[in-house]
Order: structure tokens, then sequence, then C-alpha cells
């Protein structure tokens, strides 16, 4: 097969043009993940929250009382020692007046 002249493949600057634009595909996507990544960790906080407070109300229920602590839950094994921070180790807060449960943020 004969080859005809400049036809051998791509040059250096096609290879860098074609560099340069999924360079710059991965600059304007990748913000978008990191707060994906962020909405994904809220919205899983407040799940686990209200999960924690369902539990609060579990515990009252049955116990006739409101308990002094998460740790009371975790002992009753309403919930794991793990459920008392967001998976972005964030710590839930309990107040033990009114019973709810919450995260400062």
């Amino acid at each position: 097969m004969s080859r005809i002249k400049g036809e051998d493949g791509f040059t250096l600057i096609e290879m860098l043009v074609v560099l340069l634009i999924i360079t710059v595909l991965i600059l304007l996507l990748l913000p978008n993940l990191t707060n994906r990544s962020s909405d994904v960790h809220e919205k899983g906080c407040k799940a686990l929250t209200s999960t924690v407070q369902s539990q609060v109300y579990a515990y009252q229920l049955e116990a006739g009382k409101l308990p002094t602590s998460l740790d009371d839950l975790v002992q009753e094994n309403y919930i794991e020692s793990s459920q008392k921070k967001c998976s972005n180790n964030t710590p839930l807060q309990y107040n033990v007046s009114s019973g709810k449960v919450y995260v400062n943020e």
C-alpha cells in the first residue's frame, strides 16, 4: 500500500488541541461533581437526623421519658454508635428538654 505524503497520522499540534479540549471539559465538569458530593452528604445527614428523631420518639413511648442523651439510644439498641454522626463526621446534637435531634452546620 502506498502512502500519500502528509497523511502519516496525527501531528503534534492536533494531539495538543485534543488534549486541550479534554482538559477544558474536565475543568468544567469537576466543580459540578464536588457540589453534588456535598448535596449527597447534606441529604444523607437530614435523613439520618430524621431516623434518629424517630428513635427518640420510640424510646419515649417505651420508656415513658425522653432519653438523656443519644448514648441512651445506643445503650438500649435503638441506634448504632455510628449513627451519632453524619457521613461527613458532623455530630448530631440532641436537645434534652425538647427531645429534638438536629445538626449544627
